[in-house]
């Protein structure tokens, strides 16, 4: 199309007309120029074939190479793609195939889903309400059930019960608990033990209440070593999420020993570590499981601990630190809520020793002793003014609310333990008495 762009561009005239052109006069020696031409096109092809014939050596020698060493580059491409694709779904560019890398984590789920359960908290609270007429306000208080999510462990049973571990803010001040297993049966649960001190608690079903289906749809947990974890490790929390039922979350171990203030003093020094990952840890996934690659129980989740301010910061307090006060609670009588008439006390006046008033006194951290009501269980103990309580029944208490919450479950008459501090020429000495609980009788004595 060219060539005949090219003629009629150079045959157009003036007139728009076509002429046929004459073709000009041959040369004399122009016979000669074939010879030249014929020669260079010799050489030419002689290059040419030169050039083919030397690729076509030098590829069979390749591919002959390629052959007696395995390496074909058609699987070479493959086969990186194949990586690619394996590293992308592991994490690992490796073929070692092993859990530790893996990110699909429905096996662990599956198999860990039995022995974790969710626990519902009810309690019945007094609120103030306020209202206004005629140009003057009233205070008026009232009660009101409110309702509360976490999550829960099984971690033993013994001959009459089903023992499942959780933090003690998930029972905290409960009236009634309920446990739901993976069937979605649901039991009444009573606290076996509480630990507020490092927010532990069991609690326990009664194996006769529990029926023969759900004890063959749940599973007791196994527990693996936190002390062996690593930073990036893979993990997996399970747990009643905002109360939606049990939920899947993973990540990877960002921290281990990660010391934190759980009280409202954040001034507190304390020597608790905890495990933090990057894996979600909501409202309700307190109590639950946080998991290694093998499907062992190595954190127990604590929400409380999160904070709103901040993303992919979850914490859970290692097994390895929690099993001796798991094990102690585990195996304490069981106790029932006492009927508010029928509660004991210790009959004294109290108050809270924080951290940062104990570095400005001198006192152990605990609960101060303030007054002791005269011919009360506590003067009959030989509880004196100035005492410092640190343990109750063999529990850490170091508030006055949780001496309280705690004498909820001990009625009155009954003999119990109590570790206080003692002071002696500024400095304190530890002794445990035996004190037999009084009658709350009065509307100002802390127990």
């Amino acid at each position: 199309m060219s060539d005949f762009r090219n003629y009629t561009e150079n045959t157009e005239n003036e007139n728009n007309s076509f002429q046929i052109p004459k073709m000009p006069e041959p040369k004399k020696n122009r016979r000669k120029a074939p010879k030249k031409v014929s020669s260079i096109m010799k050489k030419a092809g002689a290059i040419t074939l030169s050039a083919v014939l030397f690729g076509g050596v030098a590829a069979g020698t390749f591919q002959g190479v390629n052959y007696l060493s395995g390496y074909n580059t058609n699987t070479a491409s493959e086969s990186q793609a194949t990586n690619l694709i394996r590293a992308t779904a592991t994490g690992s560019s490796s073929d070692s195939g092993g859990a530790s890398g893996s990110l699909d984590v429905s096996a662990i789920a599956s198999e860990a889903m039995p022995s974790i359960v969710s626990i519902t908290n009810r309690s019945v609270q007094e609120v103030q309400n306020y209202f206004s007429t005629f140009g003057h306000s009233f205070q008026m208080p009232q009660t009101e059930e409110t309702e509360s999510c976490g999550s829960g462990i099984i971690i033993g049973k013994n001959d009459t019960e089903l023992l499942i571990v959780t933090n003690n803010h998930v029972v905290k001040g409960a009236d009634t608990l309920s446990v739901s297993f993976i069937d979605n049966q649901v039991y009444e649960a009573q606290i076996k033990g509480t630990d507020a001190e490092n927010d532990l608690a069991v609690i326990a079903v009664p194996l006769e209440s529990i029926s023969t289906d759900t004890m063959s749809s749940i599973a007791i947990a196994t527990i693996g070593d936190s002390d062996a974890l690593q930073v990036g490790e893979q993990v997996v929390a399970i747990g009643n999420a905002l109360g939606y039922g049990q939920s899947v979350t993973t990540g990877i171990v960002s921290a281990t020993n990660r010391t934190l203030s759980t009280s409202e003093d954040s001034s507190a020094d304390t020597s608790a570590t905890y495990i933090q990952t990057d894996a979600a840890i909501n409202p309700g996934n307190s109590g639950g499981a946080l998991l290694n690659m093998n499907g062992e129980v190595i954190g127990i989740n604590s929400a409380k601990l999160a904070s709103t301010e901040v993303e992919g910061m979850g914490y859970a307090i290692p097994v390895s630190r929690a099993s001796d006060i798991i094990e102690r609670l585990m195996n304490q009588t069981t106790r029932t809520k006492v009927a508010e008439e029928n509660q004991g006390t210790l009959d004294i006046q109290c108050t809270d020793v924080t951290s940062s008033v104990s570095s400005a006194y001198s006192i152990p951290e605990g609960i101060y002793v303030a007054e002791v009501n005269e011919g009360g269980a506590a003067e009959q103990a030989g509880i004196k003014q100035g005492y410092v309580i640190t343990k109750f029944d063999g529990n850490s208490v170091t508030t006055t609310e949780q001496l309280k919450d705690t004498l909820q479950y001990y009625a009155a008459g009954e003999t119990v333990s109590i570790t206080v501090q003692v002071p002696d020429n500024g400095t304190y000495s530890e002794q445990t008495l035996n004190i037999t609980l009084g009658s709350s009788n009065t509307d100002n004595a802390a127990a």
